[in-house]
């Protein structure tokens, strides 16, 4: 079973966005002038979390993670969006060496900035209990696994692997679905992610996936893509009051939230983060 996370402080919430490397968010966001190299400082000041999700498309670099880590504050936190080529190209089979791979990338190497790691199933994928219970039994529910998980790493990672350890702090998981089975079978589907303490994510997509806002694990993870037009409309006050509600809710027994927008396509994910923000208290 996956560890909860010890309680040292009390609950807190983090909002943020997918992902800052966006053209198109230039001189809309970010400011006339400012360097590539400076966005994440930028959208990290103005954040309590981003969701790192260059790690979905392909293996990241040791000296990326170690770049990212020091470009936001102390305290600062990413999710972690993990590869696709596990979820989408391999589909949760022969995942073993490309699980440890990704974790011999440099993943550990942000420290106590790691937060969640997110695991997004595409729209073709059906519920498999089978895979689906083999798959998040695999996946490591501390820096302590992980780093002996990543030291099974195959050749593609021969002399550009990076996975110390640090303190053994726990690694939370949340996966998000897209298939409608999962819906039908909701609640065997909760059940086999609270056996190992992993997160339901809730996706708001604007009515094309399922939306499950089930509670499975010690924290909650929201995914918001857009409420009208996928990944391109944005949240109105009223949208987001109910947002921070879906988040009060959560900080009152004891769960930790985390709110990502998703909704770049019109520059609207960073002033809808910063929104919501205002709207809640603030780590620490």
């Amino acid at each position: 079973m996956l560890s909860t996370r010890e309680r040292a402080q009390p609950p807190e919430v983090r909002i943020g966005i997918s992902g800052w490397v966006y053209p198109r968010w230039r001189r809309a966001f970010y400011p006339p002038g400012l360097r590539h190299a400076d966005e994440l400082p930028y959208a990290a000041a103005r954040m309590t979390a981003i969701e790192l999700n260059g790690s979905f498309y392909s293996l990241q670099r040791p000296s990326s993670w170690a770049r990212w880590r020091a470009s936001v504050p102390d305290g600062f936190i990413f999710a972690v969006k993990g590869p696709r080529f596990i979820t989408h190209i391999k589909r949760l089979r022969e995942f073993d060496a490309p699980l440890a791979n990704f974790f011999a990338s440099g993943v550990l190497d942000l420290g106590p900035k790691l937060g969640p790691v997110l695991w997004q199933l595409p729209p073709t994928f059906p519920y498999d209990s089978a895979l689906l219970d083999r798959f998040i039994g695999a996946l490591p529910a501390s820096r302590a696994q992980a780093a002996r998980l990543a030291a099974r790493h195959d050749e593609r990672m021969r002399g550009r692997a990076s996975f110390s350890v640090g303190d053994d702090a726990p690694i939370r998981h949340a996966i998000e679905v897209r298939h409608p089975s999962f819906e039908a079978t909701i609640d065997e589907w909760a059940d086999l992610l609270a056996a190992r303490g992993v997160a339901s994510v809730v996706a708001d997509t604007a009515g094309r996936y399922p939306r499950i806002d089930r509670v499975t694990a010690d924290f909650a993870y929201a995914r918001l893509h857009g409420e009208e037009e996928l990944y391109a409309s944005g949240y109105d006050a009223e949208s987001l009051d109910r947002w921070a509600e879906w988040a009060r809710g959560h900080l009152s027994t004891g769960r930790d939230a985390y709110l990502f927008f998703d909704n770049d396509a019109k520059v609207r994910a960073p002033f809808d983060a910063m929104a919501l923000i205002e709207r809640l208290p603030r780590p620490g």
